[in-house]
């Protein structure tokens, strides 16, 4: 498989919404911009042994970034169950010690299931720059998940970096986003 740059990756995202009409007035750089700097953000960041070799990169990538990355594991390629790492990001960003955060499996599904079942994460399983961008702007989503066996590393990079400097629009998605919670009330009171 052969390994397509940032670059490449914007010219294709261009040319798409160009192809669309979803780009009315076509920019050189289609992504929104970095995050702010300097940033000390925290972002819980885990995988199981199928995430490990870009959950170690994604690592960098925070740090570059200006966020703080916090590991909650795995720390190695020894197999290992996706729960127990999803588990642990979303209680960390539900526990206020991580701003937001970023868990790496196989294929994202398991670990999106797992940390959806934790009142308050709101995950998005994205496998491109459009996904990662609504689900913040509409549903401030606070977990994301990702595939490392559907995905390469630099369009995980640049999910990442669409995901976290794309901020939640508010207005008219609040009263959804409302509605995710009071479902989610509503099913710990019979539980």
């Amino acid at each position: 498989m052969n390994s397509i740059s940032d670059n490449e990756i914007k010219e294709i995202v261009q040319r798409v919404l160009q192809q669309t009409g979803q780009a009315s007035n076509p920019s050189p750089n289609p992504l929104p911009p970095s995050p702010p700097e300097p940033s000390t953000k925290v972002v819980a960041i885990g995988s199981d042994h199928g995430g490990f070799e870009m959950k170690t990169a994604l690592i960098e990538t925070l740090k570059e970034l200006k966020y703080e990355p916090l590991d909650c594991g795995t720390y190695s390629k020894e197999a290992v169950d996706y729960p127990d790492f999803a588990l642990a990001v979303a209680e960390q960003v539900r526990n206020g010690k991580a701003w937001r955060g970023i868990m790496i499996d196989g294929a994202g599904i398991g670990s999106c299931m797992v940390a959806n079942k934790v009142p308050g994460i709101r995950v998005d399983m994205a496998d491109d720059y459009a996904s990662a961008s609504n689900s913040r702007e509409h549903n401030n989503a606070n977990v994301l998940t990702l595939g490392a066996g559907l995905i390469g590393l630099n369009q995980a990079k640049l999910i990442v970096k669409t995901w976290l400097s794309t901020e939640f629009a508010g207005g008219r998605h609040q009263p959804r986003v409302d509605k995710i919670g009071q479902v989610e009330k509503k099913y710990m009171k019979e539980g």
